[in-house]
């Protein structure tokens, strides 16, 4: 109980320097000119994925449509919910993902998205590790009027985390993890990412 409570305070004090998606978007964008990317590490390997990341966040603005079943029950809800992930702009998966997230907002008056950068935030992180390691994006569900936490989701869809910690278990490397990563991505439609997020919902309803 006592480490809920903590955890709900860090993720309160966080929020005071949250992003909305727009913000987040335009501080990427606003980095890149400088050649650089959010987090601690500005290697070129790191601002080289955010240039691709800021190409996917682009085509799935355009082209991510919520299923109608989602879309429906986004129009039920009765409680204000807060969505806060954790990212950052160099990361493949949140690239795939927060796109969907914002759509979801927009669909809702009743659902808030709020963005706050991992390397600022490792003691909420160290908190929704994943195998040990900090994955993102990590998005954490809280009731907006009790703050209480009602769920987490992250850092892939079910089916692509399975995938990839198949992939490391057979020693597969990075780069062709990667690449493998994104095909499944591009296969699935954001599909299982909104049916986890629906059924989720629904629990806490």
């Amino acid at each position: 109980m006592e480490n809920s409570i903590e955890r709900s305070v860090d993720i309160q004090n966080a929020l005071s320097k949250s992003y909305s998606y727009k913000q987040y978007r335009e501080l990427i964008a606003a980095l890149l000119q400088d050649n650089k990317t959010t987090g601690a590490d500005q290697s070129e390997a790191m601002i080289a994925y955010a240039k691709i990341n800021e190409q996917r966040m682009k085509r799935l603005d355009k082209t991510v449509e919520l299923l109608p079943e989602l879309k429906n029950y986004l129009n039920e809800l009765k409680r204000k919910l807060t969505f806060v992930v954790l990212t950052e702009g160099w990361c493949g998966d949140a690239a795939q993902n927060i796109p969907v997230f914002s759509l979801i907002e927009e669909a809702s008056d009743k659902i808030e998205l709020k963005i706050i950068l991992r390397d600022e935030n490792l003691s909420i992180m160290d908190q929704y590790l994943t195998k040990g390691g900090r994955a993102i994006p990590k998005l954490i569900c809280l009731d907006t009027e009790t703050k209480k936490e009602l769920f987490n989701w992250g850092p892939r869809p079910v089916p692509c985390q399975q995938l990839v910690e198949q992939m490391v278990s057979e020693g597969v490397s990075k780069d062709e993890r990667g690449e493998k990563i994104h095909l499944w991505y591009a296969k699935d439609k954001t599909q299982h990412l909104q049916r986890e997020l629906l059924h989720l919902l629904k629990i806490v309803q």
